[in-house]
């Protein structure tokens, strides 16, 4: 068994941005982050905490095992100049105040994101976490009660007919196993954002939500935001004091440029929690 203690670079909370992230992969609860990883052609797990002076102190089998929470944790991923550039930002600035340890935390494949991308396409959010797990738990080994993040092989295996049977539309099915079957996701990680999102874009059945998914929880990437958002929607409606198709709210996060990812979760997160200035009549 391997200790390690990990510094994040600039401000971190585990306990804030582990809010919500439990799936069939991982438990994060309490300010502890618990999972089971493929490393190799073997699962280990990997438990992680945060100490009061912040370390995050990590257990696991193999440093394949560390470096898998320091990208989920997105331990090295320093977002100090956001917290400085939109401290002040008439939208943004409450939540950047209150929550400046947020990250979002990331998926143990690119493959699970898309999984997550395409299960959340148009339903409610709840319903289309139940689906992941669902099919995660179906396509992927279990260790410690938790299963490995399902890679392109494991998701390739199946037709869209039988994710049609485990939750998931036969046309969103169909678009994630086609992309699994032609593209290796993970390799994504060394391509620019710029040219990811093109090719995503390219392909039927991934929108501007799913593309956004994908680069923020799957690639660890800032630049391109949750675009269509129903949260940000919702959001927008209540800014401007009528209903707000989809592709409206995409006008939230143009100011933000190359921070439009974080942005989106500090948005929705500072929605949530009322730090974004609305109208009295909202």
């Amino acid at each position: 068994m391997i200790r390690a203690e990990l510094r994040p670079k600039g401000p971190y909370s585990l306990r804030l941005s582990g809010r919500h992230a439990s799936d069939a992969t991982r438990v994060v609860t309490a300010g502890t982050y618990r999972a089971t990883v493929r490393v190799g052609d073997r699962l280990e797990r990997v438990h992680a905490l945060q100490r009061p002076d912040g370390r995050i102190v990590v257990a696991a089998e193999s440093d394949a095992g560390v470096d898998h929470v320091r990208f989920a944790l997105g331990l090295d991923d320093d977002h100090s100049e956001f917290l400085r550039r939109f401290a002040d930002d008439p939208l943004l600035g409450e939540s950047v105040r209150q929550l400046r340890g947020l990250r979002p935390m990331r998926t143990g494949t690119v493959a699970q994101a898309l999984l997550r991308a395409v299960a959340g396409q148009l339903i409610q959010a709840s319903r289309a976490r139940q689906i992941e797990r669902t099919i995660v738990r179906a396509t992927t080994a279990e260790l410690g009660g938790l299963h490995a993040p399902p890679t392109c092989a494991d998701l390739a295996r199946y037709s869209p007919a039988e994710l049609a049977r485990l939750g998931l539309g036969a046309r969103r099915a169909g678009a994630l196993i086609r992309l699994c079957r032609t593209l290796e996701l993970e390799r994504l990680k060394s391509v620019p954002t710029d040219k990811v999102v093109a090719r995503l874009t390219r392909e039927r059945g991934l929108g501007p939500w799913s593309v956004g998914v994908v680069c923020v929880e799957g690639l660890g990437r800032y630049e391109f935001g949750l675009y269509r958002d129903l949260g940000l929607a919702k959001l927008a409606s209540a800014l401007w004091g009528r209903w707000v198709e989809a592709e409206e709210s995409d006008q939230l996060l143009r100011p933000y440029g190359e921070w439009s990812g974080l942005a989106s979760v500090y948005l929705l997160a500072g929605y949530a929690r009322g730090f974004v200035p609305l109208p009295l009549a909202a």
